[in-house]
């Protein structure tokens, strides 16, 4: 440990003393100033759970009395993961682009090293303290929802891309695979059947009757849709018969499927469980009562909210931290540029997008809006416009614990003076 003299302010008294560090994934370099001290003490901390414990412990026993502020540029993460067991310790994670810009600020060369930056977080937690805020875990249900439901969508991104993957070799040589299969490439059915016949000519030496049977074993029983199939498979010709196309992509479509088979059952893993954890949080009936919301946005909207009432103690710091809002850029007195808010969780943004598009066709007034909106702008404006709108709602229903009431709003609407449109009859919720 290397330490040096400077002119850094001493801690504020609620914290024993202030750690900026700048996390890596082999080492993490530390830079420590104790209260009542401008002295900064500088380490180099090794990626691993044992010196992690080592220095946590340590730092226990030199303050027994104190808590620690630790500024990290990471809001998730195995380290802040590893932070967050420790009672004395308080992580304040720091926006990668605040630490960035302050940098450029005090070094306009650039320079750049581990040392700089674990100074700077310092000195952003000593001076700027109230520009951030210390994270605070929110409870275990509501964690492991946030986390089941964006895997389950980088998953279901996944096996969109392996989708896609799965066409474009089916177009090459095989395009009549889409007339058998039907759109869904990622069911049972369709990589059961491309696994055994990944080629039409393969297709076309098994007998009728065995492909009947493949048919009924899935389920799929239409005796009008099974002749059609196999008609088809009568006069189908083959897009081409060069071995080299046959080999190759034949052996890709095989391996897609195969892929494609071996997620599924992950995915349905990941349904039943967010559909678990759901059903047993305290506020899920507020979620689940949201029209367009269903099983699988429901469960995405209560994360991005989560259970700390104090977290959000206006609607518009939900529409800011999710992205809706939009984001304003004025220089001088007349112009000024309306745009897209760029740095916000994307995940989050694009549940309450969803979600609003969904609710189109479960509500009067959000297809009202919509076409209102749509009048003005395109689509993707539009559902944004919307999703603020329901976001004051919701906030709303969060905040004292209700469920939604369209009558209600509705009343609300006519006292402003607004129409009151008529709900459309209820179809299936999204899934």
């Amino acid at each position: 440990m290397t330490t040096n003299t400077t002119a850094t302010p001493a801690p504020a008294a609620e914290y024993a003393a202030l750690v900026g560090l700048d996390w890596g994934d082999e080492e993490h370099a530390l830079s420590l100033c104790a209260t009542g001290s401008t002295e900064i003490e500088r380490r180099i901390l090794q990626q691993t759970p044992e010196a992690l414990a080592d220095w946590a412990n340590g730092l226990r026993s030199r303050f027994p009395n104190g808590k620690i502020a630790v500024a990290l540029e990471q809001a998730r993460g195995a380290l802040l993961a590893g932070l967050a067991q420790y009672e004395h310790i308080v992580p304040f994670p720091v926006n990668p682009k605040t630490s960035a810009r302050f940098r450029e600020a005090l070094y306009p060369s650039r320079s750049k090293n581990d040392r700089i930056d674990a100074n700077l977080l310092l000195e952003l937690l000593s001076k700027h303290r109230e520009h951030l805020r210390p994270w605070q875990p929110d409870t275990v249900l509501t964690r492991q929802l946030a986390l089941l439901t964006e895997q389950r969508r980088q998953f279901v991104d996944q096996r969109t891309a392996l989708t896609n993957q799965l066409q474009s070799h089916l177009k090459g040589i095989f395009p009549q695979a889409l007339e058998f299969l039907g759109e869904n490439l990622a069911c049972r059915l369709a990589t059961d059947f491309l696994a055994r016949w990944p080629t039409l000519q393969a297709l076309q030496a098994v007998k009728p009757a065995t492909l009947r049977q493949f048919y009924y074993g899935h389920n799929s029983r239409s005796q009008e849709l099974i002749t059609q199939r196999l008609e088809l498979l009568k006069k189908a010709v083959p897009l081409t018969t060069d071995p080299a196309l046959l080999s190759a992509h034949s052996l890709a479509i095989q391996t897609l499927a195969a892929q494609l088979a071996a997620l599924r059952p992950f995915i349905e893993k990941y349904d039943q469980n967010i559909a678990q954890v759901f059903a047993s949080h305290p506020d899920a009936a507020i979620f689940d009562s949201l029209p367009g919301a269903g099983p699988a946005l429901a469960p995405r909207l209560l994360a991005s909210l989560g259970t700390d009432r104090q977290r959000f103690l206006q609607a518009v710091a939900v529409s800011c931290y999710t992205g809706i809002a939009p984001v304003t850029e004025q220089s001088g007195k007349n112009q000024y540029w309306v745009h897209l808010r760029w740095s916000c969780p994307k995940f989050l943004r694009q549940s309450w997008h969803e979600f609003a598009n969904s609710s189109i066709r479960f509500c009067g007034w959000a297809a009202c809006a919509y076409q209102r909106f749509r009048k003005k702008m395109d689509h993707h404006e539009a559902i944004r416009k919307l999703a603020f709108k329901w976001q004051r709602i919701v906030w709303r229903m969060w905040q004292e614990g209700r469920l939604y009431d369209e009558a209600r709003y509705l009343a609300s609407l006519e006292k402003r003076g607004n129409s009151s449109p008529r709900p459309p009859s209820p179809t299936s919720q999204i899934r």
